[in-house]
């Protein structure tokens, strides 16, 4: 009967229980074993970075399941620009695994697209990733209660000094938060600017606890942890 509930692995092609078989998936870009608690960012030992102290963002601490590099990064582009939408469940797999089950927070809103964007795209691949998530998860999911109001240039063409004037203001949220721990989830966290905009129309909103979660987060060449 095991046999029936074996795939083949997305990468090697060889036999796997699950989306990798073992070899592969202990290849995988996994996050470092030490990591700033706010920004996700490599430290050689778990702490909060002297940034995120000199200058703590709005969110109060983040989750990266991997680090943005091969072939991680080749199965997100696969999901946001080929809509390979299953990909957002092998994704969504890959973060279940590193969340604490025990700091669950009460809700989960996935990063908002721009009505724009989303019209050309088709859908939201936070919101895909979300879905699945929030359902293994049992978090509830508040997909409509924060909205892009502005259309603003990609964030991927731009120099991280740039990043964070370009998303300010971005974003709007409708709800009573009051009291609530949310957790933002986004596919990948570059400067961690977008989800610093989102966590602050949270905190507008009465949110009094803020975590990003993403899939991968992108390390500059100097922030690479040996």
């Amino acid at each position: 009967m095991q046999a029936l509930f074996k795939n083949n692995c997305l990468l090697c092609g060889a036999s796997a229980t699950g989306d990798f078989c073992a070899s592969c998936r202990d290849s995988l870009p996994h996050s470092p074993p030490h990591q700033c608690a706010v920004c996700a960012l490599p430290l050689a030992e778990s702490r909060i970075c002297g940034a995120c102290l000199a200058k703590p963002p709005a969110f109060d601490h983040s989750v990266a399941a991997m680090s943005y590099a091969f072939p991680v990064d080749a199965l997100l582009h696969s999901l946001k620009y080929q809509a390979n939408l299953a990909m957002a469940s092998v994704l969504a797999d890959l973060l279940i695994a590193r969340i604490d089950p025990d700091a669950l927070p009460d809700f989960i809103v996935p990063m908002p697209l721009h009505p724009a964007r989303l019209r050309e795209r088709g859908f939201n691949q936070a919101l895909e990733i979300a879905r699945r998530v929030s359902r293994k998860s049992g978090v509830a999911l508040l997909p409509g209660i924060c909205r892009r109001i502005k259309d603003t240039p990609s964030q991927t063409g731009l120099p991280w000094k740039e990043r964070e004037k370009n998303i300010r203001n971005a974003f709007s949220c409708e709800a009573d938060l009051g009291g609530k721990h949310v957790a933002m989830l986004d596919d990948v966290m570059t400067t961690g600017a977008t989800l610093n905009e989102l966590a602050k129309a949270l905190r507008k909103s009465g949110a009094a606890h803020v975590s990003g979660w993403v899939v991968a987060r992108t390390l500059s060449s100097h922030d690479k942890f040996p």
